[in-house]
C-alpha cells in the first residue's frame, strides 16, 4: 500500500469546497474542469480529501446509504502548530471539542464540517 485518500460524499459539493478552503485547503482537481462539480480533490499539505455529489454515483455502488452523511467517520489529522491553527479556524467553523491534551499526549480538537463529518486533528506536542 502506499496511501489513503478519503472520497466523501456531499449534499452541496460548491457549500463544501468553501468549507475546507476556509481552514486552509486548496482545490487540485474538479470534474469537470468548469461549471457544476461532480467530484473534487482538496489538498493542505500532505493531507487529501476527496468531495464527491451523490448524483455523480448513480447506482455503481448501490449499498452507499445516500439518506445519511457523515456521523460514522472521522479523520484524524496530525499537524504542526495546533495551537496556531486552532485559533486560525475556531471562529469560522463548528467546534465539537475544543484543544485538549489527551492522555496518550497528543493535543487535539474535533470540528464538524457540513456534511456532518468530524475531523479531530492532533499535534504531538513537546
Amino acid at each position: 500500500m502506499e496511501s489513503l485518500t478519503v472520497n466523501t460524499f456531499v449534499k452541496d459539493i460548491n457549500k463544501s469546497i468553501e468549507f475546507y478552503k476556509q481552514i486552509g485547503f486548496e482545490t487540485i482537481m474538479t470534474v469537470p474542469e468548469e461549471g457544476d462539480f461532480v467530484w473534487v480533490m482538496l489538498s493542505n499539505g500532505g493531507v487529501t480529501i476527496m468531495l464527491q455529489t451523490m448524483d455523480s454515483l448513480g447506482e455503481e455502488l448501490p449499498d452507499i446509504d445516500r439518506n445519511r452523511l457523515g456521523g460514522s467517520l472521522l479523520f484524524y489529522i496530525k499537524l504542526k502548530q495546533i495551537r496556531d491553527f486552532f485559533e486560525s479556524i475556531k471562529d469560522k467553523v463548528e467546534v465539537v471539542k475544543g484543544l485538549e491534551k489527551t492522555f496518550y499526549g497528543a493535543t487535539e480538537f474535533t470540528i464538524k464540517d457540513i456534511d456532518g463529518y468530524y475531523l479531530t486533528f492532533a499535534e504531538d506536542e513537546a
